[in-house]
This record gives C-alpha cells, structure tokens and sequence, in this order.
C-alpha cells in the first residue's frame, strides 16, 4: 500500500507537463502513471485543477546572521525554525545556509557548531555553502578539501567586504585562485558574490566627502562598473583552473549577465543566480518610504539592468531565482538610513514561488517547466541535489507542491509567517501554493500547519560532473 496518493493533477514532470498521478511510499516518490492507475494508499490528495510542481529550492538563505550597525549591539536574523516555516507556507521545502569558516577554529568544528543550531530547527531539508573568510590560513584548504568529501559541495567567496569597517570578508585573488584549485579537484562548486572592493569602496569615500550619505544613494555605491570588473575578473581566474565551476550570487547588473554570456558562450560551466528584489524593484524604489526594506547588497540598479535580468532568465546566464533571505522585524530592517548602514537581505522566502509564476507564467508566458526550472530544478543540478530534490520522478523525495493558479490574491504582511513586514506588500499574484508535501508528510494544507522540526534532514551533495565540465542548464 502506498502512504500517499497525488491524484487529477497536472504534473511538471522532467519530461514535460501532462495530467498524471503520483504515488509516494518512504517518503519517495514510487510510482507516476496515468490517472487511475495507483494502488490502494492510506491517504489521497485530489489535485483537481491545481498545478503539481516538484518543491521550491532556495539556495541562498541566512538564518541567525549578526546584523550590524554602528554604534548599535549586533542582532541575529531569525532562526531556521521560523524561515523554513515560512518557506514550506510559500512552497519552498529546500534551503541552503552558510557557514562561516572563521579562522580561530578548523573547517570542520565551523561546520559542527553549524550543524549544532541546524539540528531538529528546521521544517525543511536543508544544506550549507562554506564561506571563506579573508586571507585563508593555509590548514583550511585541506580541510575544504575533507569537508566538501563529506557533502558540502558548495563554498561561499566575497571579492569585497561591502562596507567600510566590515573587514574580514574580502578573499584576496590569489586565496581565491588557491580555494578554486580544491574546489575544482573535490568536485564542487564556488558561489561567488562578486563586487570590485577599491570602486565600492572609493565610491563610499567619495559620498561621505560630497555629504550625499543616505542610503537612495546606494546605487552609486555598489555600481555596475564594480560588478562588471569583479565579475570579469573572478571568471577569468576560474577559467584557467581546469574543471572549475562558478555559481554567481544575486548578478543585479546588466555588467554581470554580460560577462557571464561572455564565458558560457566560451563553453564554461558559469551559472547566474539573480533574486526577486532585482527582478521586480529598481533603485528608485530606495525613494518610497521605509525603502531600505527594498534593499540586499549589491544595490538595487536601474530598469536597464532589470530588463537585462528579464532578458537573462529566459534560458540565458540567468539560472536561479533566490532571495538572500534575511528574515528580521521591521525596525531591524529599517534602523540604518545611511550607504554604509543600511541592512542588506530581504523577508521573502515565502511569496517567492507565487510571485515568480505571475511574473513567469501569467504575465511573460514562460512554460510551467521553465518556471519550476527557475525556482527549484536548476538549483537542484548545480548545487548537487537532482533529482533527489527538483524533480518529480521515481527516486525523487516527496517534495510536491499542489499550486493554486488563475488566483488574484494580494499579498500581506499579516497572512505571511515570516516576520512582521514583507517588502510584497500589496502585490497581487496569480498562483499561490495550497499544500505542502515534504517527505512525503502533508505539512500545509489551506493554510494549517502540520510540520515537524525532526523531519528537516542535512542533505549531502554532489555537484555532477556535467555540471561542472560546460554550462548543463
């Protein structure tokens, strides 16, 4: 007997969309076939009219981040257990953190003291990239080495520090060339938040000496001459270490999809990340009130960029929509009003899936599997995850969404759960996700939660050698 059935739905399935019935056991999905032709389960889902798409991966989260302004003592986001919360409410049942590999501790006691806070917190399946952090000290590449062995296969690098006195993060060229060699050799991938740190930071000085410091300035900030640079630079070193592979974090320029087609078209494994805020804000949304809540580093850009970034996620350099999930009250997100203070990262984690169908789907035309390509399968490939997650197929864990369409619903801050703001207010959507299967347990059903922390497992992962030999997806 199966535990569950899926039944009636139109399913987006690897190989198209087409009326089908899904049968899961274990937590995995065993069978799909024609309508009718399950065995006997203990419960069915009648799908009726609802779209069936494979779980919502976002591989570009931060739960339990220090937030930090001057003058004021550090607060940390919130915890996995309320972002995953959120996140299985929007249709999202994967998430990817990061762990900062400080210096004063070895790679793998980071990864423990991680993994300790992650530990039945979290109502998602979740993974982490390993964030290097300045100049690395020479014992952490061989302990990358053994930790990406073990399934953290993916690594986090900054060419920048972003602010003015937030040292530390910058990677320095030739760290990152060295870091890039292990990567290449353990068979993983490097995610890259690519920024030219003398432009940001020049242009930092130079808006301090104009007395031009509120954050509507930003843009000037993180510009697109500093991500065409870092970007153009960064590529060029992984193209000459053999059988490396870039995922490029939040590209929010026209500069960065240029520099990316440019090295695709070369044959190289170079991936786009791009996220909501840059699809659907620009920087003159910086002048609306309380606009810091539209903020993520880099900046904000212009419409040009945005068209560019429209144009990119249309089978282009663009391959994943994320969010830079950083979940806080409001009064967090607004308490900086200056360039260099202003709260980066967003609440969104939860509208993403049912915003990206209107502005996919229903206003640009994009299929249904481009559409779950872009918010769960893609990132599921590069991030070593497919088709265990992103895909609807025998093997696959029972991650299913059920997608109410043809909707006209509005979004707000008090039908949300992550926090008590979202920058979506008033958005009107067209799909929105009405159950939730994660492991094959139905954890939302019409809005009532029925999750469990000790169903959230740490995923191994292995980016496939695909992936990393020319530009797969």
């Amino acid at each position: 007997m199966l535990d569950l059935a899926i039944t009636g739905g139109t399913c987006v399935l690897p190989t198209g969309t087409q009326a089908a019935d899904i049968g899961v056991k274990d937590g995995r999905i065993v069978l799909v076939g024609g309508a009718g032709t399950l065995p006997e389960a203990a419960r069915t889902v009648a799908a009726g009219n609802r779209l069936v798409i494979p779980g919502g991966i976002d591989p570009h989260i931060h739960c339990l981040m220090p937030v930090r302004a001057p003058g004021r003592p550090d607060v940390l986001t919130d915890p996995p257990s309320q972002v995953s919360k959120a996140a299985l409410h929007g249709g999202t049942t994967t998430l990817i953190d990061f762990v900062q590999c400080v210096h004063e501790r070895t790679v793998q006691e980071s990864i423990e003291q991680t993994q300790a806070v992650w530990k039945d917190a979290c109502y998602c399946d979740y993974g982490f990239h390993l964030t290097l952090m300045g100049e690395v000290p020479t014992p952490h590449f061989g302990q990358l080495a053994d930790a990406m062995q073990d399934g953290h296969a993916s690594i986090k690098i900054f060419t920048t520090n972003i602010r003015p006195g937030n040292l530390g993060r910058m990677v320095p060229h030739g760290h990152i060339w060295e870091a890039l060699k292990v990567v290449a050799a353990q068979g993983g991938i490097a995610c890259i938040h690519a920024e030219d740190n003398d432009i940001v930071m020049f242009m930092y000085e130079k808006l301090m000496r104009e007395n031009r410091v509120s954050f509507e300035h930003m843009a000037e900030v993180h510009n697109a001459l500093s991500e065409e640079l870092s970007f153009n630079r960064v590529i060029r070193l992984a193209e000459n270490v053999e059988g490396a592979a870039l995922y490029m974090v939040h590209v929010s320029a026209a500069t960065g999809v240029a520099a990316l087609e440019s090295s695709r078209a070369r044959g190289f494994p170079m991936y786009g990340e791009t996220l909501h805020q840059y699809l659907m804000y620009n920087s003159e949304d910086y002048k609306r009130p309380g606009g810091q809540m539209f903020h993520t580093y880099p900046s904000l850009k212009y419409p040009e960029d945005q068209k560019r970034l429209w144009q990119a996620t249309n089978r282009g350099a663009i391959q994943v929509i994320a969010t830079d999930e950083l979940c806080c009250p409001l009064r967090v997100k607004l308490q900086g009003s200056r360039i260099d203070d202003t709260t980066g990262g967003n609440s969104g984690v939860e509208p993403r899936v049912g915003l990206m169908y209107t502005q996919m789907v229903t206003k640009r035309g994009y299929s249904a599997e481009h559409f779950v390509d872009m918010i769960s399968s893609n990132a599921a490939k590069i991030m070593g995850l497919y088709p265990r997650k992103g895909a609807l197929a025998v093997g696959s864990d029972a991650d299913i969404v059920l997608l109410e369409t043809g909707l006209e619903k509005t979004i707000r801050a008090a039908d949300l759960h992550e926090t008590d703001y979202t920058p979506w207010e008033g958005h009107v959507v067209t799909a929105w996700p009405s159950v939730t299967i994660k492991g094959g347990n139905v954890v939302v059903d019409s809005g009532a939660f029925s999750g469990d922390l000790r169903h959230g497992k740490f995923l191994k992962r292995k980016v496939a050698d695909q992936m990393r030999s020319r530009p797969a997806v």
